[in-house]
């Protein structure tokens, strides 16, 4: 079945443009200033069409913790937030650090009405595993502690991991992040290195002042640029999370980096805990943060923080580019049809009732947020109209090597 998207508002090169998108067999077939014939037809009343997001860093939980979260309730977040692409984290029960519980989890996760992808994680001694994991976005190689407990401390280890993965993305904190840099440029290791959630000021620098070209990229995190340390006094628990707030000084760094290109990405590091989890002495670290990462931009964009094509670069071209993710990412005819209509003049409230995450709060109870997706395309498919779902299936990525 063919779709047309009309009346669509594009922001191309800076400059803003109204076309007609028109969708066939899931991709975008033309995009257009005519208005060619289709089976269905969706007015956009002049809003934005952007590239569905891809949100490279989400914890589903599933298996093992599917009462945080799992597919089907973390996808119905993501298109709810305009997201059409999420990575999934090795770190659930079992972690996904072998060949059977990587296959494990793609039956899991078919019931994701978002496209799909994993990322495997590495242990002191899995390097086989590695070597014959098929189709995942990256490694995930854990330096400091999380969330389970993948923690590799070894730096000979971390060398051989490097070494045969070739793209890894890093949790790393402080000077971990210089350590990284070390062990590449010291045995002048060739493979990719991805940091994620780089939190201060001091872990920009450390990759930033190493950043060889095409082979070092960041990731920041929106809790990291809308949050800072000063919020941990009144959220208490749930403001934490790893790595943690920081001060002012650091979240202005982060977008400082934005500004000027040295953040790569931006990736919500959704990784929910029950509220009854956050109020306990012995609390988990983590936030929820996969539905509201897209209305917190707009409103930033709103604000004059920070501009549509940034967002596009920051939140599905990069991503798409540095996993390699085929067909996605671009609003670009041949491309896949992920497209997220928003609505720039939307004005509303982050409300924990209408969230649509399993654990059902987040750290932004309560704010007006001025910008806000409106549908969500998936390969062709709605998948959310203002405030319906539609529980249509969705694919694993593939990627290009």
């Amino acid at each position: 079945m063919s779709l047309l998207l009309k009346n669509c508002r594009l922001c191309i090169k800076d400059k803003v443009f109204v076309k007609n998108i028109l969708i066939r067999k899931g991709k975008i077939a033309k995009i257009t200033g005519k208005e060619p014939k289709a089976d269905k037809v969706i007015d956009a009343r002049n809003n934005f069409v952007l590239p569905g997001l891809i949100d490279a860093h989400v914890h589903f939980r599933e298996p093992g913790l599917t009462h945080k979260e799992d597919f089907l309730t973390g996808s119905m977040a993501a298109a709810k937030g305009g997201v059409t692409t999420i990575l999934d984290m090795p770190n659930t029960l079992p972690p996904t650090i072998t060949i059977a519980a990587l296959e494990e989890k793609r039956k899991l996760a078919a019931k994701s009405i978002v496209n799909y992808g994993f990322h495997f994680g590495a242990t002191q001694d899995n390097l086989e595993d590695i070597r014959k994991a098929k189709n995942i976005a990256a490694v995930k190689l854990y330096m400091d502690y999380t969330t389970g407990d993948l923690k590799v401390s070894d730096f000979e280890v971390i060398k051989d991991i490097l070494k045969t993965s070739k793209l890894t993305v890093i949790h790393a904190e402080d000077g971990s992040v210089k350590n990284v840099v070390d062990i590449l440029t010291k045995n002048k290791i060739k493979n990719r290195v991805h940091f994620a959630h780089v939190s201060s000021q001091k872990e920009l620098n450390y990759a930033k002042q190493n950043k060889i070209k095409n082979q070092v990229t960041v990731e920041v995190t929106p809790h990291h640029l809308f949050m800072n340390q000063n919020d941990i006094q009144t959220l208490g628990a749930f403001a934490e999370m790893k790595p943690r707030l920081k001060t002012e000084h650091d979240q202005k760094a982060l977008w400082l980096g934005i500004k000027n290109e040295t953040v790569d990405i931006i990736a919500s590091d959704h990784a929910p805990h029950l509220k009854e989890e956050k109020e306990q002495a012995n609390y988990p670290f983590g936030i929820p943060g996969v539905e509201t990462t897209l209305p917190l931009l707009l409103d930033a964009f709103n604000k004059n923080i920070i501009t549509l094509p940034q967002i596009t670069k920051l939140c599905c071209e990069n991503p798409a580019k540095i996993f390699r993710i085929k067909n996605k990412g671009f609003l670009k005819e041949g491309c896949d049809a992920d497209l997220v209509i928003v609505d720039l003049y939307k004005r509303q409230a982050v409300r924990n009732d209408d969230l649509l995450t399993k654990c059902k709060w987040s750290p932004y109870d309560g704010k007006i947020l001025k910008g806000w997706a409106v549908m969500t395309i998936v390969n062709g498919n709605v998948v959310y109209d203002n405030e319906e779902l539609l529980d249509l299936k969705a694919k694993e990525v593939q990627y290009g090597r």
